[in-house]
């Protein structure tokens, strides 16, 4: 590289203002020290330049990273962008200049040293969203779907698409508490959008008896000669159990109603409907039992989809 960091940069923390910096850095023939997103509070004794958002700019980069080096390069900064790597920003500006120095090849060298904490935490990214869907659990409050889950990256915006496809015609939020961002659906539309908080009312008589049921069946289908707890942590890691229903303890709610399903297979489900649960009734909007706290003012407009119906 041939220029010395003289200078730092800091830009709103949007993807379209990481590519207004990388041109900014092309123009001015210069590599920032740092890249500071604007919630930052650390300080620098080089001077700080505030970049503006462009548009254009950023549409010309996103332009030339196909061409210049690549489709899968293009999907990798937006990959990378989403991931808890400290410093990402320049990580990936190190990664496009390199990029456009050496062409598709960029990809292939994942050791280097400037290259290979990016490579890593995308690959983190990944596989965090891989365990997203096969942990993630939803419980019904007021016809919506809802779940809450605790990620170390931004992994809304990589398994949309699966519990969209998923679930096409519920209508379901999954809210990431790290990162105060929701993700909202409704029937072939959704959007990932900015939440503080969510406050969701206490869980019906019937949701209470299918948390009973699901905690049943997976304590019943264990074979206690097999119990491998270091095997289940490797492929189950245990930061995800605490919204995962089957480790949920039994409270008395989830108790009473274990105990309902137990006298139920005991005496004939057949002569005991009145245990059963009533299926709830469909709705095609957000229910407004359902409390959304204030949203906070989020730097980068919210990512928004409208989904095709099946013909």
């Amino acid at each position: 590289m041939p220029y010395r960091p003289a200078i730092t940069y800091r830009y709103d923390g949007s993807l379209d203002g990481l590519f207004t910096c990388l041109m900014e850095s092309y123009q001015k023939k210069e590599i920032p020290a740092e890249i500071f997103p604007p919630d930052t509070d650390k300080t620098c004794l080089l001077p700080c330049r505030e970049i503006q958002t462009d548009r254009a700019a950023a549409q010309s980069a996103q332009t030339a990273i196909p061409q210049k080096i690549g489709p899968e390069a293009l999907r990798f900064v937006q990959k990378g962008f989403l991931t808890c790597l400290p410093r990402k920003e320049w990580h990936l500006l190190m990664f496009l200049r390199m990029g456009f120095h050496f062409g598709p090849s960029v990809m292939t060298m994942i050791s280097h040293e400037k290259l290979a904490p990016l490579f890593n935490a995308v690959k983190s990214l990944e596989n965090e969203s891989h365990y997203m869907k096969e942990f993630l659990r939803f419980s019904e409050h007021n016809d919506t779907l809802i779940s809450r889950i605790e990620p170390k990256n931004q992994v809304l915006p990589m398994i949309a698409q699966h519990f969209c496809e998923r679930f096409p015609e519920e209508q379901f939020l999954i809210f990431d508490e790290t990162h105060h961002m929701a993700l909202v659906y409704r029937p072939y539309d959704f959007a990932i959008l900015p939440l503080e908080e969510l406050i969701v009312p206490k869980a019906s008589a019937d949701e209470f008896f299918y948390r009973a049921l699901w905690k049943m069946f997976y304590d019943t289908i264990e074979v206690p000669g097999r119990r491998n707890h270091k095997c289940r942590m490797t492929h189950m890691p245990k930061r995800y159990w605490k919204h995962m229903t089957e480790f949920e303890e039994l409270y008395p709610e989830l108790q009473a109603h274990r105990d309902g399903i137990e006298e139920l297979s005991a005496h004939n489900a057949a002569d005991k409907p009145s245990l059963l649960p009533q299926r709830l009734q469909t709705s095609n909007r957000i229910s407004p039992g359902l409390r959304i706290a204030t949203f906070s003012s989020y730097t980068q407009p919210p990512l928004a989809s409208t989904l095709t119906p099946p013909s």
